[in-house]
């Protein structure tokens, strides 16, 4: 039997699909994903004619499509290697006041951020897996608690629900094969195919968490010589 057009999947940067890519040639061997990482900065609109779903960061910019949250990033702050703050394992925004925040410029990509960061210039607060993705030698990161954390959603175009997208939606949200478990159910569900908003904003609670559970009680890194906070150079 000869192999069937595959399965057009687009992720923004700093997503994975490792599990579920191994569950869907599982499920469909004759069916093979192909996956697109998408940098622009609205990936919805490879969605309408060239992909089969997205897994996309809320708010999604653009009108006419489902959206199905799948887990919220740990924030994470990035600041130049030798910085202050370094000496810290988990920050606060508080600690963050008086630092030019490379994040709050729209202009500016995550490893343009992270570029600048490591120059010695201010700081920047990304998603944990995007701070992993842009590392660089001459920075470091921490999570940061006292800001929302972004949320990852499967998407795609309202009025599209092929058997295949509904096998892909039952696959991220961990259904068995042989589940009978429907359109409807995922419809009902808690946070499931609404559609996506371009005002719509992730709450505050998703399924679940990716990245370090929250910032801990604020002390030294490992390796660090003092639990005393210098004075900022």
């Amino acid at each position: 039997m000869p192999d069937e057009p595959p399965f057009r999947v687009g992720i923004v940067p700093g997503v994975t699909l490792t599990k579920w890519s191994r569950v869907w040639s599982e499920r469909h061997p004759s069916r093979p994903l192909a996956v697109s990482v998408l940098e622009a900065q609205d990936p919805t609109a490879a969605l309408r004619d060239d992909l089969d779903v997205l897994l996309a960061r809320l708010p999604i910019p653009a009108e006419g499509f489902h959206a199905i949250r799948l887990y919220d990033e740990q924030p994470f702050v990035v600041l130049p290697k030798g910085h202050v703050l370094a000496d810290l394992d988990a920050l606060d925004v508080e600690d963050l006041e008086g630092e030019t925040r490379h994040d709050l410029d729209a202009t500016l990509g995550p490893a343009v951020q992270i570029e600048v960061v490591g120059a010695g210039a201010g700081v920047t607060v990304l998603p944990q897996s995007l701070a992993r993705l842009h590392s660089r030698k001459d920075v470091v990161s921490r999570p940061l608690s006292g800001v929302p954390p972004t949320t990852i959603a499967l998407v795609w175009p309202e009025g599209r629900d092929s058997d295949d997208i509904q096998d892909f939606i039952g696959i991220v949200r961990g259904r068995t094969a042989n589940s009978s478990r429907g359109r409807s159910a995922d419809a009902d569900a808690g946070g499931g195919a609404a559609p996506a908003r371009p005002s719509q904003k992730p709450q505050a609670a998703a399924p679940k968490t990716r990245g370090a559970a929250g910032a801990r009680g604020r002390r030294p890194a490992a390796g660090s010589g003092s639990s005393r906070r210098r004075g900022r150079r």
